[in-house]
């Protein structure tokens, strides 16, 4: 059996606006319709293996399961860390979770973020991979190089062995530019993927050798854990005290066992804005362009409207990215100093690092469209058959405000239902909610009023916690 294992965890930086902390790249849709994780399990489909496990941070776990659903993609559980430990336990409860009921799978570990354009050549290197997994061998990916890179990590390439691949001779962390460019016109180095295929049993027999406290403090989360829903849900206190660690640093580069497998298959991690540049579709003048966009004069540029029309006026070699509530402006060399832009903006205490205006929920969505300093309007979205957390808050009162669909409102001990142009008033300090019975989206005006209108002046009655 291969079962993939994908990576979802982020922490949005990189890629802002587009990506937040609460919404990074890998829930985002960059080159295609789809987005990168949805990508990352469509891409396996010449490939047959078991449905994959899902393995992301607690507040991105509604984005997955929707994501999934949206697809249709099959899945064999999505295991929620209570807090981010780097690779090596990810995997490690990965392989404890596919061994659990005696079973012993291969595992092929992949990052949700990462684009692969030549989908033949990665099956092709897959399939190579799998033999030497077979053997109990520790596979590694390794990204035929085309520039002197330095952001990467590398792998020296050993003696080459049968069936396409090769001994590891050596981890090489990320060069200088002179090494990089030695590394390159060598041809004995490739790129560090992040991309590993193993059987579960032959990491875990690894990992005991090596690092032995991170294999039982994930057996110890593992045990005390609980489904909920499809979800797997880790004790956060014995995960707390996992020691952070790489698969590399912890297994690979430890082990005698280790096999690296070339994959040149137009991969890029998309680590940057000028990365995502380079592998975007481009007009004749060089300039990768989506949305609303009108270009005059301008060359080799990337420029991405969310929301609004961006005119470009004799410009080069810039990104320019617009969303709802944030304009990024970039020089192309300089793109990876965006995340010094992050950090002043949570050093500030601003929204923006952290989420996009419009924010979704497992019922639907709310987008801010109008603010003042006693008011606040809200376009929310309720999906057809789900309900808002029945809430109580104690500073606003609320107007709601039916556009399209029907809703049945919940308040206090009693439920109503209003139609489209009917609306309803929400006093302070009575509990409510609002549900969706109809068979298309219930869309509302909310008009928040008050001396205080902070998203933390909620309580929730309902258990489930998804209100907003």
């Amino acid at each position: 059996m291969l079962l993939p294992v994908v990576m979802a965890g982020g922490s949005g930086t990189r890629l802002w606006p587009l990506s937040r902390t609460l919404y990074p790249k890998q829930f985002l849709s960059l080159n295609t319709n789809l987005t990168m994780l949805q990508e990352t399990l469509r891409r396996l489909h010449s490939v047959e293996h078991c449905p994959a496990l899902i393995i992301c941070n607690e507040a991105h776990r509604f984005i997955v399961a929707e994501q999934l659903r949206k697809e249709e993609i099959k899945h064999s559980g999505i295991i929620l860390e209570p807090a981010g430990r780097n690779t090596a336990p990810a995997v490690t409860l990965a392989a404890l979770k596919a061994c659990a009921d005696g079973d012993d799978p291969i595992l092929l570990v992949l990052a949700a973020d990462h684009e692969i354009q030549d989908e033949t050549s990665f099956t092709k290197a897959l399939e190579q991979a799998e033999h030497f997994a077979k053997q109990n061998k520790l596979v590694t990916f390794g990204i035929v190089p085309t520039t002197p890179e330095t952001g990467y990590g590398y792998i020296h390439t050993g003696t080459k062995i049968a069936d396409g691949g090769y001994e590891v001779a050596d981890f090489v962390e990320k060069p200088e530019k002179t090494v990089a460019e030695a590394y390159l016109s060598s041809g004995d180095y490739l790129w560090n993927s992040g991309i590993f295929m193993f059987k579960a049993s032959i990491f875990l027999k690894e990992l005991q050798k090596y690092r032995p406290d991170i294999l039982d403090v994930c057996k110890k989360t593992l045990m005390n854990s609980c489904i909920d829903l499809d979800f797997i849900r880790l004790d956060q206190k014995i995960f707390n005290d996992c020691p952070e660690d790489s698969i590399d640093y912890a297994v690979m580069e430890k082990t005698k066992d280790a096999v690296v497998v070339p994959l040149d298959a137009k991969w890029s991690d998309v680590g940057s804005w000028s990365a995502l540049w380079e592998i975007s579709s481009k007009d004749e003048q060089g300039n990768a362009v989506r949305g609303d966009v009108l270009t005059e004069e301008s060359s080799n540029s990337y420029l991405y409207s969310q929301h609004r029309l961006i005119g470009a006026v004799g410009i080069k070699d810039l990104v320019v990215v617009e969303t709802k509530d944030a304009v990024l402006v970039a020089h192309k060399d300089k793109v990876q100093q965006v995340k010094n832009i992050v950090s002043q903006l949570k050093s500030k205490n601003r929204s923006e690092y952290l989420q996009h205006r419009e924010i979704f929920r497992p019922w639907g969505s709310h987008d801010t469209i109008a603010e003042g300093n006693r008011f606040q309007v809200k376009h929310v979205i309720v999906l057809p058959g789900q309900i808002t957390a029945k809430q109580i808050h104690f500073h606003r009162t609320e107007h709601w405000v039916v556009v399209s669909g029907t809703a049945k409102v919940h308040l206090e001990n009693e439920s109503y239902l209003i139609a489209e142009n009917e609306s309803t008033f929400i006093p302070v300090g009575v509990p409510h909610a609002i549900e969706n019975p109809g068979k298309i989206p219930l869309e509302i005006i909310e008009v928040r009023s008050g001396a205080y209108l902070g998203e933390d002046d909620v309580v929730r009655i309902s258990s489930d916690g998804v209100g907003y």
